[in-house]
């Protein structure tokens, strides 16, 4: 089968968004980092639009004039975490003022003040891991990480629940973790162990992988009635909000996505599929506004939201989550 016989994947590779041909190559054609398509596609990332925009707020010094979290989605975290999704060659030390920007503040001791704490009553411990979960999963993929990143893997297996997740509410039972607050550390630290954990790394990973498998990715344990209906929406990016895409996405990563309990999950994602092969974004957690930040404000759009146009950057996902579930005949090799 020919790489463009599939109208959908044609369409992706053809794509004006060079990071959307740089994931097709890589997800749904499962093209080797180091064949020329995937490099050329790579080597025009830095240049593109959406780049040029979510870089444009920055100050002479580098920085951006925002809180470096709080300023969602402009601030230097979630620039960063943009630019890790987008596939933005490592090695640019002008990201360093933004990595400086998002280190700075989750290391400092206003953070740990205000943002680690334990539930009440229970000897657990709280955390908004997500934080420091995206900061540990982007600043390897941008070539920007150091000891610090360390530091922070370190903090995430320490607020690891008995349960396999995390939870930042000082007020919750202590039973079960957040959905919301745990993908993102099972992400970061199945990266972080496959480059430099240890024992424990592997073990938080398959914990926490459990977490989900176990709830069939979306059900509770108790009735098997769904957790969140937005679970089962198609959203991009996630930033740190769950559905079943990001998580069947992460799961592939980890590699546990030919898990039966995957299962379920996977046959509510294809009965997504459009007409014309794509998926689409059936909701979103941001506006594009050129305002200061505030209220989920962006300077880039992903694409459009509605239930009947497919997506490119969902479509991508999904289609990459199938493959990897070997559900779909993906082409390999060079693609024509």
């Amino acid at each position: 089968m020919a790489a463009d016989a599939d109208p959908i994947v044609a369409r992706l590779l053809h794509s004006e968004e060079p990071s959307i041909r740089w994931r097709t190559l890589l997800g749904v054609l499962g093209v080797g980092p180091s064949d020329p398509a995937v490099v050329a596609a790579a080597a025009a990332i830095p240049g593109s639009e959406r780049v040029r925009r979510l870089l444009s707020e920055r100050l002479a010094d580098g920085t951006l004039p925002f809180h470096p979290y709080n300023a969602r989605w402009r601030g230097a975290h979630w620039v960063l975490v943009a630019l890790a999704e987008l596939g933005y060659p490592a090695g640019d030390d002008s990201l360093v003022p933004l990595r400086e920007q998002a280190l700075g503040w989750v290391l400092s001791p206003e953070y740990e003040r205000r943002h680690i704490g334990r539930v009440r009553g229970r000897d657990l411990p709280t955390l908004h891991a997500s934080i420091e979960g995206n900061l540990v999963w982007a600043l390897p993929r941008l070539g920007l990480a150091d000891e610090r990143v360390d530091r922070l893997v370190a903090r995430l297996l320490r607020a690891q629940w008995p349960d396999g997740g995390w939870n930042c509410d000082r007020r919750a039972t202590g039973r079960v973790s957040s959905f919301g607050e745990s993908l993102v550390p099972l992400r970061a630290v199945n990266a972080y162990a496959r480059t430099a954990g240890d024992a424990d790394t592997r073990e938080a990973v398959r914990r926490a992988a459990e977490l989900f498998l176990g709830r069939r990715l979306f059900r509770r344990r108790t009735d098997g009635s769904v957790i969140d209906r937005s679970f089962l929406q198609l959203h991009f990016p996630c930033y740190w909000h769950y559905d079943i895409l990001f998580a069947l996405t992460v799961l592939a990563e980890v590699g546990v996505i030919d898990d039966p309990r995957c299962g379920e999950a996977l046959d509510a994602l294809e009965a997504k599929r459009l007409p014309d092969g794509g998926f689409p974004a059936e909701a979103k957690f941001y506006r594009v506004s050129a305002a200061r930040p505030g209220g989920g404000s962006s300077v880039v759009g992903w694409g459009p939201t509605s239930r009947r146009l497919p997506n490119e950057w969902v479509s991508c996902a999904a289609l990459s989550a199938l493959r990897a579930a070997g559900r779909r005949d993906c082409p390999r090799g060079q693609p024509s």
